[in-house]
């Protein structure tokens, strides 16, 4: 199926170009790969070089590259758990200002690591939110 017809929500409420490397990244994969959750996986792979989820959309990172250890790791390793969208890879300040637009309390005495999980739980929860759950 097009790309075009299964985005996800939160790429719906994200900017355009996010929306068409998702949908360039899913078509080429799924003309590889089938239709499924491997074409998904690669589309937000490659999405994750260059947008990062923030609440319920994707935001432009300030840098290109792998947003956590799995997207770093290549296609012939064994998988790692991913982080979700957050760009787990980005400086705490940068965590702790994405933090800051979700309105996460405790922040401030939280360490990198923490920051990554709790944006992760506030991205969740802002998903469900937007789908009316």
């Amino acid at each position: 199926m097009p790309g075009r017809e299964v985005l996800p929500s939160t790429l719906k409420r994200s900017p355009k170009h996010a929306q068409e490397t998702w949908i360039k990244a899913h078509d080429s994969a799924a003309e590889t790969y089938g239709d499924g959750r491997r074409a998904h996986q690669t589309a937000f792979a490659a999405l994750k070089h260059s947008y990062e989820k923030v609440g319920d959309h994707w935001e432009e990172k300030g840098r290109k590259g792998p947003s956590d250890k799995q997207a770093g790791r290549g296609a012939n390793r064994k998988p790692a758990k991913t982080a979700g969208g957050v760009d787990a890879s980005a400086s705490k300040n940068h965590l702790y200002e994405v933090a800051q637009k979700l309105d996460i309390k405790g922040r401030s005495s939280m360490n990198k690591s923490e920051l990554v999980k709790a944006i992760q739980r506030a991205n969740s929860r802002k998903t469900a939110q937007s789908r009316g759950k």
